[in-house]
């Protein structure tokens, strides 16, 4: 039994069974692959998967078996290779996270440039993706951790710990009603058109929900998860705009006018999810606590060894988490 074999019977389940397209993927031949894959059946005496003339159809239940043992081997491999490489230099590799456009845009630039003066020969990949694709990557190890909004499905086997709050605000022209408005209230912000920021691929609207929930039924007009596309339909005059507050830039959108709204909309919980058997190299640690300071080594550590998530969201205090 050969690791590439184990490793190629991973990625053709993972490829829904296209012995090309993981071919493709691995950069070999598919005849190669399809060949191992015999080799290895042979020795085992089992079947993994189930064939029709030349095309796989189906995973046996003996492959049902194999295939989530396989995948812990790849990740316990994978976990070798960076203790290996954290022993060889802890200020050298690559970090890969997912997070989202406005938060790649606004809020993580500065500390990316702070990040690099420190580790210059780490190499940083950050991705945009699904929640779906998220996860997927995680527990394929192609993701190092993720940036998500507390509550959003899918992670309930990761380790999920607060990482930062984010506020809205409103965007308007000069010289709008609401620029002579003492304080906004709904039933101000309810008469007219909005331009909302939604940030999980328009599959949840909070501010529909807020509004909602106060008795009020907004007239959404347009939804993005860039703010930079909303900022654009209010200075065309389409409405108003509801955007994070990080994405405000004085100096760029200085011919709008902000206004808080924190006291109507609850300021959003941002997590950093990752793996629970995720080993973390020194310049991982480093960065997640350039994003929230009370997410230390040691506490991060501690989580990986806890079984409940609401105990592990309790770890830290709320007053410690940084609000943007």
């Amino acid at each position: 039994m050969k690791l590439q074999q184990i490793k190629y019977i991973f990625e053709v389940a993972r490829n829904n069974l296209n012995v090309s397209a993981t071919a493709e993927s691995l950069f070999t031949s598919q005849p190669g692959i399809s060949k191992q894959i015999r080799l290895l059946e042979d020795e085992l005496g089992v079947e993994i998967f189930v064939r029709s003339g030349k095309h796989l159809t189906n995973i046996t239940p003996a492959g049902r078996e194999i295939l989530p043992i396989a995948e812990n081997i790849l990740k316990q491999v994978r976990t070798i290779q960076d203790i290996a490489a954290s022993h060889v230099n802890q200020k050298e590799g690559r970090l890969n996270l997912s997070s989202t456009h406005t938060f790649s845009r606004y809020f993580l630039p500065q500390i990316v440039e702070e990040y690099r003066q420190k580790y210059k020969k780490v190499a940083m990949h950050i991705y945009q993706g699904g929640l779906l694709d998220t996860n997927k990557e995680l527990d394929d190890g192609k993701l190092d951790f993720a940036l998500v909004h507390h509550g959003e499905e899918n992670f309930d086997d990761k380790i999920q710990l607060p990482c930062f709050y984010w506020s809205r605000c409103i965007v308007v022209p000069k010289n709008h009603p609401l620029t002579r408005v003492e304080e906004t209230n709904f039933d101000i912000l309810a008469q007219f058109p909005l331009l909302t920021h939604t940030s999980s691929g328009g599959r949840f609207n909070k501010i529909e929900s807020v509004f909602k929930e106060n008795g009020f039924t907004p007239e959404i007009v347009f939804s993005a998860t860039d703010c930079e596309v909303i900022k654009s339909y209010v200075r065309m005059g389409l409405g108003v705009g509801i955007i994070a507050n990080m994405s405000y830039e004085e100096d760029l959108d200085n011919d709008l006018i902000k206004l808080p709204i924190e006291h109507l909309i609850p300021k959003s919980l941002v997590n950093v999810v990752f793996d629970r058997n995720l080993y973390f190299r020194e310049f991982i640690f480093s960065f997640i606590e350039s994003l929230a300071p009370q997410l230390s080594k040691e506490l991060i550590l501690q989580a990986q060894q806890m079984k409940s998530s609401n105990k592990i969201l309790k770890m830290v205090e709320q007053k410690l988490i940084p609000s943007y």
